[in-house]
């Protein structure tokens, strides 16, 4: 599934913090790999407190010594953008879809963590200008081994969620992980803006109709996760209440998971198939690698 990985990077060591996890997928899945720079028209002098690439040259030497260093079985070539470039997040996206990749390995940089994600970083721009599944690792100061024992995915109930299925499928089989389903049914005190005035003159009915849906999700995914496992996976699933954002990366610490993986419609700010607001929620609180894939049916260049 994941047969040719892209891996941008800017030259930092902070960006190569995604370089574990891209090697990992890569040896599992017999991958190849490009390793990207692009050369910006007008580019800082600094990245995250290091010296910028800044000419093609180095450019190309830089990456070609990472190629070397982490992939010496001679998988990874390198490509660097010429100098003329404005928008990094935009030439991402078409590198991906010119080179034919399945999978775009970012690192989410920054003090804001998946909060600069959000709001306008490289990454969120690239899932806009795409429809690549993209795996967001979090800088870290050393290396980190990367695997996929536990997969959470978290569904909202729609078939467009599902999306998110067969990527956290192949991950879990090539890893022999197990998936854990979750979809969170909320409360009436966590109820989202568009039924709060129900839960507020309503609360009883609005409580009985919850514990109804909390029945029907459970029936959903106990449906999912039962035909997962005749496909010889380890499959779980679970109904959470509460604030889904919240139950969401509780979950994900609770469970130790190695990756999250969501449904995305890739729109500015990122709106997962889940709320906008939600799916921000979680990703701004989730410290832990993110896979997310694009819904099926979802507008471009949002």
């Amino acid at each position: 599934m994941f047969d040719h990985l892209l891996i941008p990077l800017d030259g930092s060591r902070l960006a190569e913090s995604v370089l574990p996890a891209a090697g990992a997928i890569a040896r599992r899945f017999g991958s190849a790999v490009t390793l990207l720079h692009v050369v910006e028209r007008t580019p800082p002098d600094e990245v995250h407190g290091e010296p910028h690439l800044t000419t093609v040259a180095e450019a190309e030497a830089y990456l070609a010594e990472v190629a070397v260093r982490e992939f010496p079985s001679g998988a990874a070539t390198t490509h660097v953008h010429a100098p003329d470039e404005t928008d990094v997040s935009e030439s991402i996206a078409r590198h991906a879809d010119e080179l034919r990749s399945t999978l775009i390995v970012l690192c989410t940089h920054g003090q804001g963590g998946a909060r600069e994600l959000i709001f306008g970083s490289v990454a969120q721009q690239v899932l806009s200008h795409g429809s690549v599944p993209v795996l967001l690792v979090r800088p870290s100061p050393g290396a980190q081994a990367f695997t996929c024992s536990r997969v959470l995915v978290p569904l909202d109930g729609s078939v467009p969620s599902e999306a998110a299925l067969p990527a956290a499928e192949a991950l879990a089989r090539a890893f022999g992980g197990r998936l854990h389903l979750l979809t969170v049914v909320p409360t009436v005190a966590t109820v989202s803006s568009d039924r709060a005035p129900a839960a507020l003159f309503l609360p009883i009915a609005t409580a009985v109709a919850l514990d109804l849906e909390e029945e029907e999700t459970r029936l959903y995914l106990d449906g999912l996760a039962a035909r997962l496992r005749q496909g010889a996976l380890t499959a779980e699933a679970e109904v959470g209440r509460g604030d889904p954002a919240w139950e969401v990366t509780a979950a994900a610490d609770r469970l130790d998971a190695d990756l999250m993986v969501m449904a995305t419609h890739g729109r500015s700010g990122m709106s997962a198939v889940w709320a906008g607001s939600v799916a921000i929620r979680i990703m701004a609180r989730c410290r832990r690698p993110m896979l997310l894939v694009r819904a099926p049916g979802a507008p471009d260049n949002l």
